[in-house]
């Protein structure tokens, strides 16, 4: 589905980290999902995992390309279902538990923000296609933005 624009009206920008804080965080608008389609949002996991491949984060992930196309399933299997589609992830992999699934890496606000500018790389094909609206764009990216929040683990 294609949208038409006349202005731009997203704001992509990077919520700051406060130490203690969890913000709350609330779903992505379903429509996201229902408009670009579970493959669109695959390709996307696949685009964003290629890129954090090659990402001054990378350490953190598979070190076999392999691996990384596996997570990067994974990934997308999580965002299917908070997007409101099949719950995938839990089917797969059981309960999210996010926080603790990343507990054995170092997330850094650092990392955080390299995090949220691979992955707003690995959006542009979405935005620039104009797969969704604007709006269900803004309400993924806010949902990103919040999520990543509570992954980080460590300061340095």
């Amino acid at each position: 589905m294609n949208m038409n624009f006349n202005t731009s009206s997203l704001n992509l920008a990077i919520t700051p980290y406060v130490v203690g804080v969890n913000p709350p965080v609330t779903k992505p608008n379903p429509v996201f999902l229902t408009d670009i389609g579970e493959e669109e949002m695959r390709d996307l996991f696949r685009r964003f995992y290629t890129k954090l491949y090659e990402s001054p984060i990378r350490d953190i992930f598979p070190l076999n390309r392999e691996e990384m196309m596996i997570a990067s399933q994974h990934s997308a299997d999580f965002f299917i279902q908070i997007c409101g589609g099949p719950q995938y992830f839990n089917q797969n992999r059981g309960a999210p538990q996010m926080r603790g699934r990343h507990a054995p890496f170092r997330i850094t606000p650092q990392g955080r923000i390299h995090w949220l500018k691979t992955f707003e790389e690995a959006l542009k094909p979405i935005i620039d296609d104009k797969k969704t609206s604007e709006a269900n764009i803004q309400s993924f990216w806010n949902y990103i933005d919040i999520f990543s929040q509570w992954m980080v683990n460590t300061q340095d």
